[in-house]
């Protein structure tokens, strides 16, 4: 009996307990970037647990990984003006390209890191290019007889309470200095005063600044929106065009702003491999290619043939000063009047 016994205690706790520790991924990205089907996929493939966050800004996004030395997430989507920080702060580590194969597929331009600014230093490849897409503006065809050419209809008084922009300090500054025919990303210490009152009067004549690309939509639609900065670009455009808004898009006379987003890996990251292995997934021919069908934006393995007047296009840089702008920025939107700065 008490071999028998024992046989049924020893085979309860074997059941009681896991075979065999499932490993966890921890992802921090942006909206669209990670949809519920394409993570379980990724679950089954490699027997693991993903976490998803997302973000709304690149300054919730810096805030997020420069906490804990970038323990809480093992890999995250930045675009490459963001990038040169997380390297220079030691947040990421390199990449072994070998372990991700998939960059083979890619678009020369993209393959090519060492050719593109911000995801390389000292030889080493940190990060690896994703999706990208301009920001331009997006108008009610209904409210224009012809479409928006400036980004000057931003601040139009015609459309005021009817405007919609991004809540985020960094490129608000630099749109403001592109409308006044001044340098986007190193703006001159004599013109900063010229640029912040700029951007007080643009927080005077927007309805208001939104965050995610989801609310965008739904205030472009229950307010009457009549044109709106797509810091979301064509990611926005399909969103509103799948909810029926008879929508048009353009890119200003002056350029738009233009975004190419990267996975990277954290410093203290729990997992390198499972996460490069995520990479090299997100750069697979079918999930890349879902993000385009379903988001709109652009994939770095396809040529993008509907992006417009690329020699308007002006890629994102570091800017002279991210943190002044972003306390000037905090003033601004919370309602500092010109006469205080």
């Amino acid at each position: 009996m008490i071999p028998r016994l024992l046989t049924i205690l020893v085979a309860g706790l074997a059941l009681s307990l896991p075979s065999q520790a499932v490993e966890t991924l921890r992802v921090l990205t942006w909206p669209g970037y990670a949809d519920s089907d394409l993570v379980k996929a990724f679950e089954k493939k490699y027997d693991a647990r993903v976490e998803v966050s997302f973000v709304s800004s690149d300054e919730v996004l810096r805030e997020k990984i420069g906490a804990n030395q970038g323990g809480d997430f093992d890999v995250f989507a930045a675009n490459t003006a963001e990038m040169q920080h997380y390297i220079d702060q030691k947040l990421v580590v390199p990449l072994r390209l070998s372990n991700i194969p998939n960059t083979a597929q890619q678009l020369p331009r993209f393959r090519d890191a060492r050719s593109i600014p911000g995801i390389t230093q000292l030889g080493e490849v940190y990060a690896v290019p994703y999706t990208y897409s301009e920001m331009g503006l997006i108008y009610d065809r209904k409210q224009f007889e012809q479409a928006p050419t400036s980004l000057s209809v931003l601040w139009d008084p015609k459309y005021r309470g009817r405007v919609l922009a991004y809540d985020t300090s960094s490129h608000n500054f630099s749109i403001a200095a592109l409308a006044l025919g001044d340098k986007p990303f190193r703006i001159e210490e004599a013109k900063f005063k010229a640029v912040v009152d700029h951007l007080i009067a643009l927080r005077r004549n927007v309805l208001t600044f939104y965050t995610l690309p989801e609310e965008s939509v739904e205030l472009f639609r229950n307010h009457a929106v009549a044109v709106m900065f797509a810091n979301y670009g064509s990611q926005q455009l399909k969103l509103l065009r799948d909810a029926g808004a008879d929508v048009g898009y353009v890119i200003p006379v002056e350029g738009a702003l233009a975004w190419l987003d990267c996975w990277a890996v954290t410093r203290g990251g729990k997992n390198k491999n499972l996460a490069e292995s995520w990479i090299n997934y997100m750069l697979d021919k079918h999930v890349s290619r879902e993000l385009t069908r379903r988001q709109g934006l652009s994939n770095t393995l396809d040529v993008d043939t509907a992006t417009q007047e690329t020699d308007k296009i002006i890629w994102l840089e570091p800017v002279e000063d991210d943190k002044r702008r972003a306390a000037l920025w905090g003033r601004i939107i919370s309602g500092d009047l010109p006469g205080r700065f």
